[in-house]
């Protein structure tokens, strides 16, 4: 993601403090359980899985404080969810409250989300959030399909809607943290309590709010019959294999002061031959990726023949790989590398050169391993001719999800 989105500023604002009623079953929807869990929990813990997400926050019902503690009891990345906020007397209100929090501890960007859609991709937070490279709020969308009838109270037709440029809103939806806190506190002194989402309130002040694709399978769980439907498609998703791939690359010293090893500029008595910036570390996990999606090489994405990779920086062809597990539904598991020279010295490198790739592939640092080795003088390496480096990747794919096209080099 681009600097607009930086790890660090963006908060996740779940709103959790509606009563549910039209689901049945007792409780509030959002605690009721698919494949076994609450609702809730399955939310949560997609967004802790979401690296770009610093924080996330619940607001809750008054009356649901013991419902939400065992909801996320033992839920893994906890650290990073914030203390749950009482909700207020409708969804706007609620939101209100967590954004009134979230501004509070100066975040710059914060995406509402409601409780009851557990299936949204980390793809599509990605799109809603880089939306607002270019408007103050953005709202993930489908466009609406069928014909639209208006209906009085006797159930006879009494007009047919043009579905031209009409969407169905969902959330997520993205806001620039200043724009959404003024929203709210104007719509409060003006006591307008009728604002159905957040974008309409941006809308009410003649604010810009953009339109991203959203996503079929990110419903929100309303009625019965959405219940079995979520059973269908969780047990769909929680379908995976897992698969490794292997990646490895090598280049020769030339003339230079400097090599980059794992996105980090390091000094050294020479440079590399390469036709981007020569990151053997980088190229060789990207390999990885590809390799484990069967998705062709780094030469077939970014071929050297081609002048818009002359001298670019690998990180990109890494969060290019990571991006394409996204897309397919997958998750990156893991991504170990060695590098194989006889100089320079990594080790004092070694966490740079981490949280460098953990930004890149969008992974917690602690999924990250590099380490180093020589090749004791021997060949092209131990000759100082060179440097080279081996990758693996573990990533986990639904069952469904198609192969790439085991493309080679072109």
């Amino acid at each position: 993601m681009n600097e607009s989105s930086a790890q660090g500023a963006n908060a996740a604002l779940v709103v959790a403090a509606g009563r549910g009623v039209r689901a049945g079953g007792g409780l509030p929807k959002q605690y009721r359980t698919v494949g076994g869990q609450p609702i809730l929990r399955r939310t949560i813990e997609n967004l802790l899985n979401m690296p770009f997400f610093a924080r996330v926050l619940c607001v809750i019902h008054p009356d649901d404080a013991a419902l939400y503690a065992m909801a996320i009891d033992g839920l893994s990345g906890a650290e990073r969810l914030l203390p749950p906020v009482t909700g207020g007397a409708s969804r706007q209100a609620s939101v209100k409250a967590g954004v009134e929090e979230l501004a509070r501890l100066e975040f710059k960007r914060i995406v509402v989300h409601d409780a009851v859609r557990p299936f949204a991709t980390a793809t599509l937070f990605e799109r809603v959030i880089e939306a607002l490279a270019g408007a103050p709020g953005a709202i993930a969308a489908l466009p609406v399909n069928d014909t639209l009838k208006r209906g009085s109270t006797g159930h006879m037709i009494t007009d047919t809607i043009d579905r031209a440029g009409l969407f169905a809103a969902q959330t997520p939806q993205a806001f620039r943290t200043d724009a959404l806190l003024a929203a709210h506190r104007l719509a409060a002194t003006a006591q307008r309590e009728d604002f159905t989402d957040d974008a309409s309130l941006l809308e009410w002040q003649d604010q810009p709010v953009a339109l991203v694709d959203g996503e079929v399978d990110n419903f929100k769980i309303t009625a019965p019959a959405d219940f079995a439907r979520a059973e269908r498609l969780l047990s769909a998703h929680e379908r995976q294999i897992i698969r490794t791939g292997l990646g490895y690359d090598v280049h020769a010293f030339t003339d230079g002061d400097h090599v980059t090893i794992g996105g980090i500029k390091i000094s050294h008595n020479r440079g590399v031959l390469a036709h981007s910036d020569g990151d053997v570390v980088l190229h060789a996990l990207t390999d990885a990726i590809l390799g484990a999606l069967c998705d062709g090489d780094i030469g077939r994405h970014f071929p050297p023949s081609d002048e818009r990779w002359r001298n670019a920086p690998s990180d990109q062809f890494l969060a290019f790989a990571a991006a394409r597990v996204r897309e397919k539904g997958g998750l990156l598991i893991n991504l170990d590398a060695t590098l194989i020279a006889e100089a320079p010295r990594v080790g004092p490198h070694r966490e740079a050169i981490r949280r460098k790739i953990a930004e890149a592939a969008m992974l917690p640092v602690n999924a990250v391993s590099i380490k180093a080795t020589t090749s004791e003088q021997l060949g092209f390496v131990g000759r100082r001719e060179g440097l080279a480096a081996m990758a693996l990747a573990t990533i986990s794919l639904p069952a469904s999800a198609p192969n790439g096209n085991d493309a080679g080099d072109e």
